[in-house]
Parts: C-alpha cells; sequence; structure tokens
C-alpha cells in the first residue's frame, strides 16, 4: 500500500462560516440530515427532539418530540418520497421511529420559506404535524445509527448492543425485520447504503468495516475491512460520477502519453470497482478503502500459478486500503463525509477541528508503480494486480482547507455536504457543509 503522506498539503482554499442556524438547541447536537429534495435539514439533538430547520432563511421550522424517551441520536430522510417527508430517527432508548409530513411542494420539488409559512397556522402551529407512524423495537441498547438504502426500500439500524438490523417497509407503517447482524463484536457506531446497489457498510468499536449483501434471501456479511488500530466512527460512500479528476487534452499536468494512458485506465479501472468508501476512526486516520473487482483479483491468482479460491458464485468481495488521507487531527475523528458534488472529502471530530481534502493527479508517474507491476509480473495489457499502490501511485490526496476550533472549544459530532438553493433562483445552486457540536449549534459553512 502507498498512503498519502502526512506532510501533503496544499491549502488553497477557507472556510467561510455562512450562518448558525436559530435558534439552537439547548442541549447537545448529534448529527443533521439534509434533506433529499428540499431546502431544509433536520437536527438530532440530546433534548429527544429532531429540530428541522431551513436552508434559505436559517431559522427554525419545527421542533419533532414526543416519539422518544431519552436523547435522540440520529436521523435520516427516506429518499424517492413524493409529496411527503419521510423521517427516521434513532434514540438512546434502543428505539427506531418514523415520523411523517404531508408537504407542499411546487413542480419542481422547491419549496420555500414563503410556502413553509403557508402551511403554518396563525398561532405559529402548523396545519400539518409530524407525525409519529411507527415505533420499530427490537434492540437492546442505544441505537447509534439509521440509514435508508439508496432506493428507500430499507432501512438500517445499529446499536451498542453490537448488531446491524435491516428493516423492509411492506406499507406505509408496517415494517418487517429481515435481518439482524452480529458480525461486530463491539458497539456499533455507523451504517450506511452504497449509492446505487443493496450493500450496507457499518463501522464499529471493533477497529472494523463490515459490508452485508443479500444471499438467497438471507442477508450476510461479504467483507471485514480492516487496519483501524481503533475505533471506526464514521463510515461514506462515494459517487464516482463526480470525481474530480479527468484526462483531457488541456490539462496542465496531463504529461506524456504514457501517463495520460496509465491515467485513463485509472479511471476506467475505478469505474468498474464501483464507488469506494472513507472511513474515519480513534487512531486519528483517515483511510479510503476499494474494491478490487473478481476478474482482477482472479487474475492476480492465475498470475501466481495460485488455484483462485474464488468462485463465480461466491458473494464474498475482497477490498483493500487504497490511500491515508493527509493527518490533521489530533484527537478522535467523529465523522467524515464525501461530496456528492465536487469529490471532495471533509472530516472533524473531538478536536474541533475541520478538515477538507481533494484528490489529484500525481505530476509524475511514482516509481514505486513501475516496480509494483513488476513485481506482479504484469505486461502492457495485463489486468492490474490487487494492490492499493497501483492506484495511489498516480494520485495523492491533500488538504485543500481547514479550519481550528469551528465550534469553539466544543467538539462537532457531525460533518455533512449539503445544497443551499437559492429561493428566487437568481444563481445556482451552491454546495455548503454542516456541522453538529456539542455546543447545541449547527453551523454552515461555504468553500472557497
Amino acid at each position: 500500500m502507498s498512503p498519502a503522506a502526512d506532510s501533503s498539503s496544499n491549502t488553497t482554499l477557507a472556510l467561510n462560516s455562512l450562518a448558525t442556524l436559530t435558534p439552537p438547541s439547548s442541549a447537545r447536537t448529534w448529527m443533521t440530515a439534509p434533506h433529499p429534495t428540499l431546502p431544509i435539514v433536520a437536527t438530532a439533538s440530546s433534548d429527544k427532539t429532531v429540530r428541522v430547520y431551513s436552508l434559505t432563511s436559517f431559522t427554525l421550522l419545527s421542533s419533532i418530540g414526543g416519539g422518544h424517551k431519552r436523547s435522540v441520536r440520529t436521523c435520516a430522510w427516506k429518499p424517492h418520497v413524493v409529496g411527503e417527508s419521510v423521517l427516521a430517527t434513532g434514540s438512546f432508548d434502543a428505539s427506531a421511529g418514523v415520523w411523517r409530513k404531508w408537504e407542499r411542494q411546487s413542480k419542481d420539488s422547491f419549496v420555500d420559506d414563503d410556502a413553509m409559512e403557508q402551511d403554518m397556522g396563525d398561532d405559529g402551529e402548523e396545519d400539518d404535524e409530524w407525525r409519529f407512524s411507527v415505533i420499530l423495537d427490537g434492540h437492546e441498547s442505544e441505537i447509534k445509527s439509521v440509514a435508508w438504502s439508496a432506493g428507500g426500500q430499507f432501512l438500517a439500524t445499529c446499536s451498542r448492543d453490537k448488531s446491524v438490523w435491516i428493516w423492509e417497509e411492506m406499507e406505509d407503517d408496517n415494517f418487517e425485520t429481515i435481518a439482524v447482524l452480529q458480525e461486530h463484536e463491539g458497539d456499533v457506531k455507523c451504517v450506511a447504503w452504497h449509492p446505487s446497489e443493496d450493500m450496507l457498510a457499518s463501522a464499529s468499536y471493533d477497529d472494523t468495516i463490515r459490508l452485508y449483501r443479500e444471499d438467497l434471501d438471507d442477508w450476510t456479511a461479504v467483507a471485514v475491512l480492516s487496519g483501524h488500530d481503533a475505533t471506526v466512527w464514521g463510515v461514506d460512500w462515494e459517487v464516482v460520477e463526480v470525481s474530480p479528476l479527468t484526462v483531457g487534452e488541456d490539462e496542465e499536468t496531463a504529461g506524456p502519453a504514457e501517463l495520460k494512458a496509465q491515467r485513463a485506465k485509472l479511471l476506467q479501472e475505478r469505474v468498474a470497482a464501483g464507488p469506494r468508501l472513507v472511513s474515519c476512526s480513534d487512531d486519528l486516520t483517515v483511510r479510503v478503502w476499494r474494491r478490487v473487482p473478481r476478474d482482477t483479483a482472479a487474475a492476480a491468482q492465475g498470475k501466481n500459478d495460485m488455484p483462485s479460491i474464488l468462485r463465480n458464485n461466491s458473494i464474498e468481495e475482497e477490498w483493500v486500503e487504497e490511500a491515508r488521507l493527509p493527518k490533521r487531527h489530533e484527537r478522535a475523528i467523529y465523522s467524515v463525509a464525501w461530496s456528492k458534488q465536487t469529490g471532495l472529502i471533509a472530516s472533524t471530530g473531538s478536536d474541533g477541528k475541520i478538515v477538507i481534502y481533494k484528490e489529484q493527479w500525481l505530476a509524475k508517474s511514482d516509481p514505486s508503480m513501475e516496480a509494483d507491476v513488476a513485481a506482479n509480473g504484469q505486461n502492457e495489457g495485463d489486468a492490474p494486480a490487487p494492490s492499493a499502490s497501483s492506484s495511489t501511485a498516480l494520485t495523492e490526496w491533500v488538504v485543500v482547507a481547514e479550519a481550528e476550533g469551528a465550534h469553539d472549544v466544543f467538539e462537532i459530532n457531525h460533518v455533512i455536504w449539503a445544497t443551499r438553493r437559492d429561493k428566487d433562483r437568481r444563481t445556482e445552486d451552491e454546495e455548503i457543509l454542516v456541522s453538529t457540536g456539542d455546543d447545541g449549534e449547527v453551523k454552515v459553512w461555504t468553500l472557497g
């Protein structure tokens, strides 16, 4: 493996404070979830509520409470719902809940503050109240994370009880438990669904990441990602289509034809492998993992004259650590987010720092790549061996922005990319970063 050097840095941008959502919570806030289509976010709070804020006025629209008996640790919006917003919540009371609210939407699914205010009565109360439609019981301890699958069919929950549950919505307010996964040996901190496949990732106190798929009507672990030396707090998926890396004739760093060919091949390999996964940990590292395509792994086995143990009907997958991002945090890294618009990665944690990373081409091919190719007996046109160095030799991750004390002296529990839509449609949608901290505040940042 050839992780990015800790000294890599190219800080050229600044994180600018755009707004603090008001009023803040009087208790610790854990995380914030942007709505998939509306200019609103939901924030999970220790005061047993979820607070819904506007991203146009930066003010509180509603406070959802009464469903949980303890701190609301996590929340997630269901995707692909028309005319209604559906929010899943997870609490320290060991239960998950599903909330529903009818929304007034325009033809382009854009709701501005004026429309939202029309949904309020004269007394300031909402005409269409949030409805606590169903409670999901089963976990024996605190729920730490909830996540909807990309298609919205499945809901995953994870808990301090070391288990991951998968629920399937059969119809409105009717959920069936289809899997109870007990692969981890410690508290499960986070779950995240693949952006285009029904594959789930979970991160745990046992220092590992595990990936699950359905196989013959039964969900099973298909890979274990080991390497972190302490608790893995968070994971997030890449969207391949938004990679900042391109190979073009007008690119300043394109270099000789041979180098351009190597870069083009790398991009093709990434499309074949699918989205990568980023993780963050108590070991102060942020790591990127990639899947080794089955044909690539089988070809590598054959070149070493070793019998392939991969069967066409095997559901197991091989994942390798591709890179470690430049080390910038001094304390536990709680959250990591991969931008779906720019391919940038953001991290934050106990040290109150927010760091932004960018992947870029190396000016020249790394000599170690040629040595790696030779060691694996590869010739031009051969499938690459399943070695992380063959990828990272062409790229590096650098720090492009960094903000210390982003929530003053308080820890930051979560960071997420979101889109701020211009209410009057006079400017293009703007990507923003949202941070959530122990101070009860949710802050909005722009990068520039």
